[in-house]
């Protein structure tokens, strides 16, 4: 059976002061263009890098993975779903589910409150999902449509917060 990876993030800092038209299009702050490359480089030196990766589309998001992408070695080209701004368990649910079974390990890059509720639903763990933080979470499931519906059946593996690194 697949050992399947997901590594449940919320995007880095960002700006509330940057003018940004909308919140869609608020860019990273200073603290988050810093600590984005620094989180990319702590998943690449656990073994994390990611076979695929499920992005919102909001600025922050995709700016997040733009500046983590050289330390954590993604070549491949992101999935960008309108779905998964303010999106929760269950726009995580479908999108993880339709994921080809060749990716073993997946990156989703998010927002809260829907990521502090994933985290509950998959893992069992009620904990805070500051910006930046990363859960790493394991499944033994036969495929990702299998895995979407293991209510608490996933493990915490890590959990990375970048004031930590």
């Amino acid at each position: 059976m697949p050992h399947l990876r997901l590594c449940l993030m919320r995007h880095a800092k960002s700006s509330w002061s940057s003018g940004a038209p909308s919140d869609h299009e608020r860019p990273l702050n200073g603290r988050g263009r810093r600590d984005a490359p620094k989180l990319g480089a702590e998943l690449a030196r656990r073994g994390w890098t990611p076979d695929h990766v499920l992005s919102s589309d909001s600025a922050r998001t995709t700016e997040t993975l733009a500046r983590m992408r050289e330390a954590l070695g993604f070549a491949g080209s992101p999935e960008l779903r309108a779905d998964l701004y303010h999106g929760g368990i269950d726009e995580l649910r479908a999108a993880i589910a339709a994921l080809p079974d060749g990716a073993l390990t997946v990156l989703a890059l998010g927002h809260n409150p829907g990521w502090e509720e994933a985290l509950d639903w998959l893992a069992g763990h009620d904990g805070p999902m500051k910006t930046g933080s990363c859960a790493l979470l394991v499944v033994d499931a036969p495929s990702w449509r299998d895995a979407a519906d293991r209510e608490g059946g996933w493990r915490v593996e890590a959990l990375i917060h970048p004031r930590s690194l």
